[in-house]
């Protein structure tokens, strides 16, 4: 059996496939096991996507569904109060550069920080749902446009590019028994990101 939160904890490529093992494992049927299409391209390009997994719990649909209202409506809404809706307020974030926040109030502060630089951002859709017990892996397609001022860390700013950007992204979440989720992992690759903005 695997342990899945050691697998959490390590290298986040190997997430959804791990939780996808762990399902076949398991007997239940993974999020792509019969609809998956010869291969995938890629969905910031494509628009693909494989809808929700077969066979899911009331507590696994319930756990994707309140992620997609959280991508779709609340983030992309800027709607901060709803945010508990799917966070507990001692939520742990781990960040694609290693670092993590605790506390929702922390955690809402970091998701406000594209808007500055990007008033559009939002969430476009999510291709891939996995969901086992209470573990949620979701990819996502997050979408913007550079027109604003990025506050550079230094107390300065960094010009607008014009430039848009469409980034592939893994979210994975444990829930608790509540429905709120207790440790989001936030996966997407940096330097794509800056590419697209013009920064690299």
């Amino acid at each position: 059996m695997i342990d899945r939160r050691a697998v959490l904890r390590g290298s986040g490529a190997v997430v959804v496939g791990a939780l996808a093992i762990t399902a076949v494992e398991s007997g239940s049927d993974p999020a792509f096991a019969s609809v998956l299409p010869a291969l995938m391209g890629n969905p910031a390009e494509t628009g693909e996507s494989l809808g929700y997994p077969k066979h899911l719990t009331h507590e696994e649909r319930r756990n994707l569904k309140t992620f997609d209202e959280l991508d779709f409506v609340v983030y992309s809404g800027q709607q901060w109060d709803r945010v508990r809706e799917s966070h507990s307020e001692n939520v742990r974030a781990h960040w694609p550069d290693g670092h993590y926040t605790d506390g929702l109030a922390r955690h809402i502060e970091d998701m406000k920080y594209n808007f500055i630089f990007a008033p559009d951002s939002r969430t476009v859709q999510h291709p891939i749902r996995v969901a086992k017990d209470n573990f949620t892996a979701v990819t996502g397609v997050s979408t913007g446009t550079f027109t604003r001022p990025m506050p550079d860390g230094n107390g300065g700013f960094i010009p607008p590019t014009g430039k848009k950007y469409a980034i592939n992204m893994v979210t994975v979440g444990i829930w608790n028994r509540h429905g709120v989720m207790d440790e989001e992992f936030i996966i997407y690759d940096q330097l794509t990101f800056m590419r697209q903005l013009g920064l690299a």
